[in-house]
């Protein structure tokens, strides 16, 4: 059985029909949403913080950092008084060991509608309400007071006349989507289908979306070597390494929106088609213990950047290029309180002083958030490759690809540390610059990887390097006035787990990305 699948994968990957054919399964339509309803970046606030912000210090923060979203993890008083007239939208939160109180109690679900929400809007612009978090994966035991939690806040809105404004959902964890790949065959945990019903039921006909946690770090984490970190990063990739789902020849470029898509062919299993998803959690975590590695600031500015991007540019997915789900960044702030792993510790984009951890690269923003305007990438030889491979990559930029290699020979600035692998990151990024950034210049045959963090160090300037600029017009000024005073002219140079281990194909190098399944 599982030979005839993998044939019959291979056929459609060679067929030369399926780069043409990206149809849309019928049936799939998702209704207009409201103007409230445009793509949107906000942020997670947990409070998890030594000498956390006062109120109206975050709320002051917020808006220097233009920040429109915010969701919290409850309904605290202060900061929902704080954000009053700020126009700075906000999701309240039930916590989970406040569900079956609510559940169990009309008059206290009224209570809490009249105490932490009513009492604030409109002055606050509360926009949602999260009925506890992850309850049907993390807590399956509260399950059956979900939906009677959900309806009795409901009931109590509409007590308030509010139910209009204010939508209803409750966040839920990637891992109720079992086969999540590919995308197509995808479908909710059995064992929850009853209450899953409910609730896509009571969010269609309330308008309100299914918000989802959802996490590519984990994805890659889960199954390294096979899911590869450029698609978790959402790097550009040449068309011969996007993801396809052989059911419906769909390319997937990156982790995420193949993770959103799941959960609309979940929903379409059972018979729902009219519920947009909302990323209420993603992110990528600055710092790990030794089994994190790949909980770096570089990675993590790579795929808080790139999300930021990818949702402004209003992209939407695969399955529904014509909707674009907002997101909410997991989080503003390092809760340096956590337990451990060190990665709890550091999901944040800023310290809980309110300094950036790193410059996000997120051009054409604004001061959204604080970011690097200038956008700047870099071409490095990537990490724990043998020197022959990087060799013969090295020798083709200093070759055909015509990069600037002057400054990596013997005597020079960037000779030193004499080895390959920096020989190597020079040439690419050489290569790279000259290429203008353009998506496949950093490649070298899957050697090469782009960087946001300047790989300059010393005297050794790279070519795409701020510094390098800067020098480049101090030398320029330099000329000018060398030119002026009549002197002669000086020339300057500057370049969980669920799959099947070893089912993985490169088939002219496209990915076999039906060969892995991610969390369940």
């Amino acid at each position: 059985m599982e030979n005839s699948k993998l044939f019959t994968l291979f056929i459609l990957l060679f067929t030369s029909l399926w780069p043409f054919c990206k149809a849309l399964p019928e049936g799939v339509v998702i209704k207009v949403q409201q103007e409230r309803d445009e793509p949107y970046v906000g942020v997670n606030l947990g409070t998890d913080v030594s000498n956390f912000l006062s109120p109206a210090d975050l709320v002051s923060f917020l808006k220097l950092q233009k920040i429109t979203h915010v969701r919290l993890y409850d309904a605290d008083a202060e900061i929902l008084e704080a954000l009053a007239n700020t126009k700075i939208r906000v999701i309240v939160s039930v916590p989970n060991n406040q569900l079956i109180a609510i559940g169990s109690s009309n008059a206290t679900a009224a209570t809490w509608i009249s105490r932490n929400v009513a009492a604030y809007y409109p002055d606050t612009l509360i926009i949602a309400i999260a009925v506890g978090d992850e309850v049907l994966t993390t807590i399956p035991s509260s399950a059956p007071m979900l939906m009677p939690a959900i309806e009795s806040l409901y009931s109590a809105l509409v007590a308030s006349n509010l139910h209009n404004e204010i939508k209803i959902s409750t966040p839920n964890s990637a891992s109720l989507v079992l086969d999540p790949f590919p995308p197509s065959q995808a479908f909710f945990n059995q064992s929850l289908s009853s209450v899953m019903s409910q609730l896509l039921q009571f969010l269609s006909r309330t308008g309100s979306p299914l918000m989802m946690n959802l996490y590519p770090y984990y994805v890659f984490m889960q199954n390294k070597g096979v899911v590869p970190l450029e698609n978790a990063l959402f790097k550009p990739l040449t068309p011969n390494k996007e993801m396809v789902d052989p059911n419906t020849l769909l390319h997937y470029t990156n982790v995420l929106d193949a993770m959103v898509d799941s959960v609309y062919f979940s929903m379409k299993n059972l018979n729902v088609s009219d519920v947009m998803v909302l990323v209420t959690e993603t992110g990528w975590p600055s710092k790990g213990d030794s089994k994190e590695p790949y909980a770096t600031i570089d990675n993590s500015d790579t795929f808080n950047s790139n999300l930021i991007k990818h949702v402004l540019d209003r992209s939407g997915t695969p399955l529904h290029p014509e909707v674009t789900s907002s997101v909410y960044i997991y989080e503003l702030f390092n809760e340096d309180l956590r337990s451990p792993p060190v990665s709890e510790a550091n999901w944040g984009l800023f310290y809980g002083n309110s300094t950036p951890v790193y410059l996000l690269h997120v051009s054409g923003s604004g001061t959204f958030l604080a970011n690097d305007t200038t956008n700047r990438t870099y071409c490095v030889a990537m990490d724990d490759l043998d020197a022959k491979t990087l060799q013969t990559a090295l020798d083709w930029a200093c070759g055909p690809g015509r990069a600037n290699c002057s400054e990596i020979q013997p005597g020079e600035s960037c000779y030193q540390p004499n080895n390959v692998k920096n020989h190597a990151s020079y040439a690419f990024d050489s290569y790279y610059q000259k290429e203008g950034m353009v998506p496949g210049s950093c490649d070298f045959k899957g050697v090469g990887m782009i960087t946001t963090s300047d790989p300059s160090h010393g005297a050794c300037i790279f070519p795409g390097s701020k510094k390098a600029a800067n020098r480049t017009s101090s030398q320029s000024q330099q000329v000018n006035s060398t030119q002026s005073s009549g002197g002669s002219v000086v020339r300057f140079i500057d370049h969980q787990s669920k799959f099947d281990s070893g089912l993985r194909t490169f088939l002219g190098g496209a990915f076999c990305f039906v060969c892995y399944s991610f969390l369940t």
